[in-house]
């Protein structure tokens, strides 16, 4: 795999509106070119937009929202989208569906995570469930990125991305 061409990889959830979304921003946030992050959402509630408190934290982590937008992953397996070298599940409904057909056969992984989303009290509590999704993810991400390139083979991949799923 050239250098100069990044590793596409495709979050996927089931709104798109938290994990998902927190995912795809870190992970071009943290990724320096060596990966080009998406996000979709098996079934995107009509008119879904990003979760404002996922939003929120990302901008005080100091990491661009900008270009973020809840989608189907029905675009993904259209004839013009992007291949995507690795497809990863971050919650458990989403990764117990039947996904579309991927071209190319991406490798695939699932690294679940709570959803933040569904923390009940105060707005404290609601930030503080989105803090620690983000860290959580930036964790898992931070070892991803520093794979060396020879673990970014296709199966060399999958196996990479199901290990950091591993507690």
């Amino acid at each position: 795999m050239p250098e100069t061409q990044p590793l596409n990889v495709l979050f996927l959830c089931t709104h798109n509106s938290a994990r998902s979304i927190l995912a795809e921003a870190l992970l071009n946030h943290m990724g320096r070119g060596k990966f080009k992050a998406y996000s979709a959402g098996s079934s995107p509630r009509e008119n879904q937009t990003p979760n404002p408190l996922a939003l929120a934290t990302l901008e005080h982590a100091g990491v661009s929202t900008e270009g973020l937008s809840s989608k189907s992953w029905d675009q993904f397996a259209l004839p013009d989208a992007p291949h995507m070298d690795l497809v990863i599940t971050v919650c458990d409904n989403a990764a117990g569906e039947v996904c579309p057909y991927w071209p190319g056969q991406p490798a695939t992984a699932h690294w679940g995570y709570a959803d933040p989303s569904e923390a009940v009290g105060s707005d404290e509590v609601k930030q503080e469930a989105f803090r620690q999704t983000l860290y959580q993810i930036k964790r898992r991400l931070e070892l991803f990125t520093s794979l060396p390139t020879t673990s970014l083979s296709k199966m060399a991949l999958q196996t990479s991305a199901r290990d950091l799923a591993k507690p």
